[in-house]
């Protein structure tokens, strides 16, 4: 059996399911005392007073650390914009996710109660709760430091000449559309173990995405260098986007470093939900224009998300937003600005998807309106208009080969229903409701129990997902590869950092390296998630890891036979950095740049049910065809797919994160709801293409995030070909259903 393109077993599998496989939580260390975290309370508000007294005096408390304990107190995954402790007078809290003070105790129960101690008091500030409260005239600033606007950046694309784009029009569509924060809602809340080792190094045992840049910047701020940092990874969780940015590294290290023992925490699910960013929420004008053949000819977009009160990796998601806003789609008149807005909100971040989501959401329902307004079918206007191969971005660049964009549509469009005929797409009719009939168990205890008035209806639509880091920004990803035996490799050793967050990295690492060496699965050792004994591997987002890693373990490979060939001296060792082609950053007047790597394709159909009375939609069949460039494990990329969707539809359909003023309403899984088995698609059906991408390895594309991406514009398409109603802002919960429809019928009435 090969290695790639095999559906083997994870390798950590056994472990996971019967709970032998430790996780950050799971993690005790002799003589280890306990912290907690007071967060900010208010925001925005003033310290005015902090004493201590009482908390230091309770039993069993070891220390209290303030603002005044940290070395260096900033830190940020791309602007050091937040501190690591805001506990001092006069010390600002901007958002609920400040971490004010640490409290550790003997024991978690002493450092909880020695908490309530705390007399701390606030000076409320003037705050900015939204995006038109943060840009408007006067406006309060965040970051008063950074200058006189709540703008944090800017990005803007200027191609062709708008207005005679316009001018050439046959019809112009004009819309405004909101999307809202999602909740990664990860498994294993935040948690870990920090101690000094007898050799004077300081370790912390954590869950996140990228340990090299959670070392550097735990050494920063502790101004130690970054050798006296080890971190390592355990299990994880889930991630999602969620541990990108600095949650308890940071504060586990300085506590066990000023204590010199080990400190261990573990997060609440409340903490968890108040103390890591969200997805971006955005709002959005569109204008676009085609001919009556339908053939784009401009498209006018502007976009504002809310960054909160710290940038975190909101100029990445702004970068990939901007230019989704477009879709794949050959548009010769481009005009979009787009700007990400600090409030004092909770902050926006890494999330499945990375902006894309939110840009093809504009696009994607834009083209939704232009096919309705030009009365064509939905897959006819995105064919006459789709990417091909050699096509020019808005930003001036060509499209990497292995452009794949129509083949996906194509395999999606096939497989719901629709046919090319003589005159173009068209669609079928729907199938019978007794293909799609509910399970008993689905009709015992889901919403649609009921016997009232259901409409149903299938839309289309199309997206396409960056891979590996963009705008200029240096990727690399380091592999290392020992091979031992003597006339025959007998074991291979392979070091790689990247972080496995549940995903399965780690088994695709182990069978590409089985691959390319031509050895059997189970003579691969993995050396992995720890800074000391791997090289930097760069984060396990943006699509990359099996797109990078693959290359980087590819290289390595392929330099260890080359050296076990050469010499007769036993192990041989090969360390390899892959570097991709480079990228450019947007010019800041017309947005010329080579943006990404490469892409992914991904095309969906869904088919829902409205159910007229109460605006529950039931999602009855969600078909999503993805190009993989190479299914290196099947099994998993057909899971990747079926998870992408099941979070997607939450996100469309049920996931509505709420804050009012700066405080989180919803940090608790009863208050904030996340799909269970009878809220996801009836059926999925898993589309999986394999045109290789002419860079990735074995031609793989990275393609965990692109199943996210068409999710909600081809439901919202569902639910207007059941309703006749449009939904331009997300999410569509039954209550905005159930209100639109009502309108509806008292207008026709």
């Amino acid at each position: 059996m090969r290695a790639v393109g095999s559906s083997l077993p994870r390798f950590d599998a056994h472990a996971k399911v019967t709970g032998q496989a430790l996780y950050s939580g799971d993690f005790n260390l002799p003589n280890q005392c306990y912290m907690k975290i007071l967060f900010g309370e208010r925001s925005p508000a003033r310290i005015t007073h902090l004493r201590l007294s009482a908390a230091v005096a309770s039993p069993g408390v070891l220390a209290v650390l303030t603002a005044d304990d940290v070395p260096l107190n900033e830190y940020g995954l791309i602007l050091p914009d937040q501190e690591v402790l805001c506990g001092r007078v006069g010390g600002v809290v901007r958002s609920v996710i400040d971490q004010v003070l640490l409290v550790i105790a003997e024991t978690e129960a002493q450092a909880a109660a020695a908490l309530d101690l705390i007399d701390i008091g606030y000076e409320d500030l003037p705050g900015v709760y939204s995006i038109d409260e943060a840009l408007a005239a006067n406006a309060p600033l965040v970051h008063p430091e950074r200058g006189e606007s709540n703008v944090l950046l800017s990005y803007k694309i200027r191609h062709g000449d708008i207005e005679v784009g316009f001018a050439q029009a046959d019809v112009i569509v004009e819309h405004s559309y909101t999307t809202h924060p999602q909740e990664h809602a990860y498994l294993q809340p935040e948690a870990g173990v920090g101690w000094v080792r007898p050799d004077g190094k300081v370790e912390v045992i954590v869950g996140g995405q990228w340990m090299h840049e959670d070392r550097d910047q735990i050494a920063r701020a502790l101004n130690l260098p970054p050798e006296r940092i080890v971190v390592r990874y355990p299990a994880i969780g889930g991630a999602f986007g969620g541990r990108e940015d600095i949650s308890v590294q940071i504060v586990l290290a300085l506590a066990a470093w000023k204590l010199q023992r080990p400190v261990k925490v573990q997060w609440t699910r409340s903490e968890s939900i108040r103390g890591h960013h969200k997805r971006h929420a955005s709002v959005a004008s569109a204008k676009w224009a085609a001919t009556q053949d339908g053939r784009l000819v401009a498209a006018q977009i502007d976009v504002s998300t809310d960054a909160g009160a710290y940038a975190y990796t909101s100029p990445k998601v702004l970068g990939n937003l901007i230019l989704a806003t477009l879709g794949p789609y050959d548009i010769p008149n481009a005009h979009v600005d787009a700007r990400s807005v600090y409030t004092n909100n909770v902050p926006g971040g890494a999330f499945r998807g990375f902006g894309s989501p939110q840009g093809h959401w504009i696009a994607e329902m834009q083209m939704n309106h232009l096919a309705a307004a030009l009365g064509m079918d939905p897959v006819e206007l995105r064919m006459r208009n789709l990417w091909r191969e050699g096509s020019e971005l808005a930003t001036g660049s060509k499209l990497p080969a292995g452009v794949t964009v129509r083949e996906t549509l194509t395999a999606c469009a096939k497989a719901a229903g629709w046919q090319k005929l003589a005159a173009g797409w068209q669609k079928s009719a729907l199938d019978q409701p007794a293909q799609i009939a509910a399970s008993p168990l689905h009709g015992a205890y889901s919403l649609d129990v009921g016997h009232s008035h259901k409409a149903r209806g299938i839309g289309i639509a199309t997206s396409y997902k960056n891979v590996g880091f963009s705008l200029g920004f240096v990727d690399e990803c380091w592999a290392t590869v020992e091979l031992h035996g003597g006339a025959d490799i007998e074991q291979v050793v392979l070091h790689h950092a990247g972080a496995d967050v549940g995903q399965g990295a780690h088994t695709i690492m182990r069978q590409i390296a089985a691959e390319m060496l031509q050895v059997p699965l189970d003579k691969i050792e993995l050396i992995a998630s720890d800074t000391e004994q791997t090289d930097n591997s760069g984060s396990t987002s943006a699509s990359r890891m099996t797109f990078m890693a693959g290359n980087a373990i590819k290289g390595a490979a392929q330099m260890a036979l080359q050296l076990w060939d050469a010499e007769e001296d036993r192990p041989v060792v090969a360390r390899y950095r892959y570097v991709p082609r480079p990228t450019t950053p947007y010019d800041p007047e017309t947005g010329a740049a080579d943006p990404n790597i490469s892409y992914g394709y991904c095309s969906q159909a869904a088919e829902v049910e409205v159910d007229i009375d109460t605006g529950h939609i039931t999602v009855l069949r969600l078909w999503s065809a993805n190009d993989v460039g190479k299914a290196i494990n099947p099994t998993m990329v057909t899971g990747q797919i079926e998870g992408a969707v099941a979070q997607s539809v939450g996100w469309t359909l049920l996931e509505d994160f709420k804050q009012e003023r700066g405080r989180v309403l919803t940090d608790k899984l009863s208050t904030y709801l996340i799909p269970t088995v009878l809220d996801v698609p009836r059926q999925v059906h898993s589309i999986v293409l394999e045109i290789p991408d002419p860079q990735g390895p074995l031609g793989a594309r990275g393609m965990a995030e692109m199943p996210f991406v068409p999710t909600a514009p081809a439901i919202a398409a569902a639910v207007y070909a059941a309703t006749g109603i449009w939904f331009d802002d997300l999410p569509l919960t039954p209550e905005r259903v159930a209100l639109k429809l009502a309108q509806k019928n008292r207008a026709v009435s």
